[in-house]
């Protein structure tokens, strides 16, 4: 046996299910063969899975993608519904609602963003508000959707979409894709987890039935419990809860009714805030809040007040520490999910930060002995992708106006990271936003938020000093005119999902 084969890895056992597990088993399993690499995935039945969240942003269609994925089958298959952003409200003041949209605000112009358009023309006295030269929020004010157009002189090419499914749903649908392709699933609970002793290093999990499962690498997928990770590895947790005081959640489904939305609701409430999230068969409800400031009788109140149709089953509790892993890779042994951090799904980031630990691991694949560069870049790039995301959801706590309960006084006095402090303090010198090194949320999602929330420039943009004010309204008024009319145009949410999917709502 030549040097490199006797490098390499042969058994990848993934110890948990759930969408950590079932995500990683299933993209390991597109890109592996079974002759050459195994894969198992142990998990119990009897652990649930958190589920908090059932929203996407637009990233998981290049996931399915990789997979071969058909969209109109798995929107059948986990009762999917389509999302062209968040509609946000109460956030910046009592009675704000703004619209988070997934494609850009209308069309940047001679190489100048188009907010720094609008911004110009509302100092004019212009009142219409920035979503109204999106696509994406004209068709979702209007419950409308149709899929992207490729076509760049068409509207529908500015629209960015996700989906709201059942998580449960679509990881049965990824374990069937697994299982197919060759990975073995074990079921039972872990009792032990074994270490090499000279390298420290995970040689096997040990079973409730004493089955010994071995493996030359292992992604830990426990949840909260982080157990291989965090308990047996000993890699640190750090604790943003100074920034993102919310410890509690409180989630309960509720039957379907009204029109179907496509988009998700964030409702902020006296100590954190409600989602709504409309799938084809029920809607999903849920109440982020902080402890410290509200008890669970008072959330589960204000969460069962806040429904729109009756709920399906009483609310379940769950607790966590926003934060993330010193480490997100040490020894052989990588954190996906929640085993490796958790930012509340106010974005609905949950699914993109796994799919992002994945796809890394795919791009870094090692030997047996992998490089410490490799493990180093991983590492690197994951705390870069945790950053980068917890500062876009503190910008929704910090940019408030909110005086009317203690949790959003402490908010809005806080102190923030010095990377988010940077941000703000540019876009209100002449609206400037700039990203960095393949951010997540585009320049449109941070204005979006900053002017939804009260933030606005000092000084205009100077380049625009010079043209004409009445030049730009004119563009900006065909531009919103020809959106309406498209969105005329579109078929309904509703209707669209029955055509595509063959789904009986």
């Amino acid at each position: 046996m030549n040097q490199s084969s006797s490098n390499r890895i042969r058994k990848i056992v993934i110890a948990g299910g759930g969408t950590a597990g079932w995500m990683s088993a299933a993209a390991l399993a597109s890109m592996l063969s079974p002759d050459n690499v195994q894969i198992v995935l142990v998990e119990s039945e009897e652990i649930g899975t958190v589920g908090v969240g059932e929203a996407t942003i637009p990233d998981i269609i290049s996931f399915n993608r990789m997979l071969g994925i058909d969209e109109a089958e798995f929107l059948k298959a986990t009762k999917g519904t389509f999302k062209l952003g968040i509609e946000f409200s109460d956030w910046g003041k009592l009675g704000d609602k703004y619209f988070h949209p997934f494609g850009n605000h209308g069309a940047d112009m001679n190489g100048i963003d188009f907010h720094q358009y609008w911004l110009h023309t509302r100092q004019a006295g212009n009142s219409n508000s920035l979503e109204e030269y999106s696509m994406c929020a004209v068709a979702a004010k209007n419950m409308k959707f149709a899929l992207p157009n490729d076509n760049p002189r068409s509207l529908l090419s500015q629209i960015g979409y996700a989906y709201h499914f059942d998580a449960t749903a679509y990881a049965l649908f990824l374990r069937d894709y697994a299982e197919k392709r060759g990975v073995i699933r074990i079921e039972g609970r872990i009792e032990q987890i074994v270490q090499d002793e000279k390298t420290e290093n995970i040689s096997a999990l040990v079973m409730q039935n004493n089955q010994r499962v071995e493996g030359d690498f292992f992604f830990d997928c426990t949840g909260f419990k982080s157990k291989l990770l965090g308990e047996t590895l000993g890699v640190p947790f750090y604790d943003w809860s100074k920034w993102l005081p919310c410890n509690s959640a409180q989630a309960v489904a509720s039957e379907r009714r009204g029109e179907l939305l496509p988009y998700t609701k964030s409702m902020a409430k006296s100590a954190g805030w409600q989602w709504r999230i409309p799938t084809q068969h029920r809607t999903g409800n849920g109440h982020i809040y902080c402890a410290d400031f509200m008890d669970d009788q008072q959330a589960t109140d204000v969460l069962m007040q806040g429904l729109d149709a009756p709920a399906l089953s009483d609310p379940r509790t769950i607790r966590f520490t926003t934060g993330r892993r010193d480490k997100f890779w040490h020894k052989n042994c990588v954190a996906i999910g929640l085993s490796s951090g958790f930012l509340e799904p106010l974005e609905s980031t949950s699914i993109f930060l796994i799919q992002q630990g994945i796809s890394r691991f795919i791009a870094l694949y090692p030997s047996l002995t992998p490089a410490a560069k490799v493990v180093e870049e991983y590492n690197r790039l994951m705390t870069r992708e945790f950053n980068q995301v917890r500062d876009f959801i503190i910008l929704h706590y910090k940019a408030t106006q909110r005086t009317d309960s203690e949790f959003w006084r402490y908010c809005k006095n806080m102190s923030i990271p010095d990377s988010l402090q940077h941000k703000m303090e540019l876009f209100q010198c002449a609206g400037r936003v700039f990203r960095d090194d393949h951010e997540l949320f585009s320049t449109s999602s941070w204005v979006a938020v900053m002017t939804g929330q009260n933030i606005y420039p000092e000084t205009p943009e100077p380049m625009l000093l010079g043209v004409p004010i009445q030049n730009i309204e004119k563009s900006l008024q065909s531009m919103q005119r020809a959106m309406q009319q498209t969105s005329i145009q579109m078929p309904t949410h509703a209707e669209f999902i029955k055509n595509y999917a063959g789904s009986s709502i």
